[in-house]
C-alpha cells in the first residue's frame, strides 16, 4: 500500500508541478501543444513498442479492442438516455462529455508503472478500440443527434485512425506480436529509452493543460454528469474484475482503465458542435482529479 501511495503521490506532484509552473509563467498555454506532440508522436509510441516487445501476444487479448468500443457505446448511450427530455444539443453534449477514456496521456503512466507488460498490452489494445470511437464515431453520432445532419463516414474515421501515430504503433506491434516477429535490438533499445520518459511528460502535460472555470448555475449539471460517469465506471470496474473470464493481470487492467478520465478530445469536439466549451473543459479537468483518487484506490485494493 505504501509503495502505491508514494507512486501515486509522485504522479500528483508532477501534475501539480506542471500546473504551478504554468501559473507562474514558466510554461505558456502553447507549451501544452508542444509537449502533447512529443508525447503523442514520440514517447507514447516508443512506450508501446518497448512494452509489446516484452510479451508473447495471446489472441484472447485482441478482445480488449472490442471491449474498448463497447465501453464507449455504454457511456454514449447513458449520456443520450439520461437527456431524453432535453434538447438535441444537450443530448449531444452529454454523449461527448460522458464518454471515451483518456488512456494514452493519463491511464497509461499508471499501468506502465504498476502493472506488467501484459497489462500494458491489454491497455493498449483497449485504447485501440477506444480510439475508434474517440477519433470520429462518437462525434459523428453526437452531430446527428444535435441536428447537424452529418452521417458517420467510415472513410473519414479510418483516415483519422491511421493518421494517429499511437494507433499505428498499436496496430503494427500487435501484428508483429501475433506473427512472433521481433524487432532489432537497437530499435527496442531506443524505444526503451524514449518510452521511459512517457509517464513524466504525459503527467506534466496534464498539469499544464489543467483548468477549471465554471459558473455556479452549471455546477449541478457538472456534478450530475460526473456522478453518472463514475457510477458506471465503478460498476464496470467491479464487473470486469469479479466476473470476466480473463487472467488476473487483464482483470486488474480493465478495472483500472475503466476508472480513467473522460477523453481529452471531448472539449474540442464540443467546440466543433458549438457547445459549451467552458463546461466541457471543467468536466474534463475534474474527471482527471476524480480518476487520480479512483485509480489510486483501485491499485491499493487490487495489487
Amino acid at each position: 500500500m505504501t509503495a502505491v501511495l508514494m507512486r501515486a503521490a509522485a504522479f500528483v506532484a508532477i501534475i501539480l508541478m506542471g500546473y504551478l509552473l504554468k501559473r507562474t509563467g514558466f510554461f505558456q498555454a502553447k507549451d501544452f501543444y508542444l509537449i502533447s506532440r512529443v508525447v503523442i508522436r514520440i514517447t507514447l509510441p516508443a512506450a508501446i513498442v518497448s512494452n509489446f516487445s516484452r510479451i508473447t501476444m495471446e489472441r484472447s487479448l485482441l478482445t480488449m479492442c472490442i471491449i474498448g468500443i463497447l465501453c464507449n457505446f455504454v457511456t454514449i448511450g447513458i449520456g443520450y438516455i439520461t437527456n431524453l427530455t432535453r434538447s438535441g444539443d444537450s443530448k449531444a453534449f452529454a454523449m461527448l462529455n460522458m464518454s471515451g477514456y483518456n488512456v494514452g496521456n493519463f491511464t497509461m503512466p499508471f499501468v506502465q508503472s504498476f502493472l506488467s507488460p501484459v497489462g500494458f498490452a491489454a491497455t493498449s489494445l483497449f485504447d485501440a478500440g477506444n480510439s475508434v470511437m474517440c477519433t470520429g464515431m462518437t462525434y459523428s453520432l453526437a452531430s446527428m443527434v444535435a441536428g447537424e445532419g452529418e452521417k458517420p463516414s467510415v472513410g473519414k474515421m479510418v483516415k483519422k485512425l491511421f493518421s494517429s501515430v499511437p494507433f499505428d504503433a498499436y496496430a503494427i506491434m500487435t501484428m508483429l506480436s501475433i506473427l512472433k516477429i521481433r524487432l532489432p535490438g537497437i530499435i527496442i533499445s531506443f524505444a526503451d529509452t524514449a518510452g521511459a520518459a512517457n509517464a513524466f511528460l504525459a503527467l506534466l502535460m496534464l498539469g499544464i493543460g489543467f483548468e477549471i472555470r465554471m459558473e455556479k448555475e452549471k455546477i449541478k449539471k457538472i456534478i450530475r454528469m460526473l456522478g453518472m460517469r463514475y457510477s458506471i465506471a465503478v460498476i464496470m470496474a467491479a464487473g470486469f474484475y469479479f466476473l470476466s473470464p480473463f487472467s488476473l493481470e487483464v482483470r486488474q487492467t480493465l478495472a483500472i482503465v475503466t476508472l480513467g478520465p473522460i477523453a481529452a478530445v471531448a472539449p474540442a469536439f464540443t467546440a466543433d458542435l458549438k457547445g459549451d466549451i467552458e463546461m466541457a473543459s471543467a468536466i474534463n479537468s475534474l474527471s482527471i482529479v476524480i480518476s487520480i483518487v479512483a485509480i489510486t484506490a483501485a491499485l491499493i485494493l487490487l495489487l
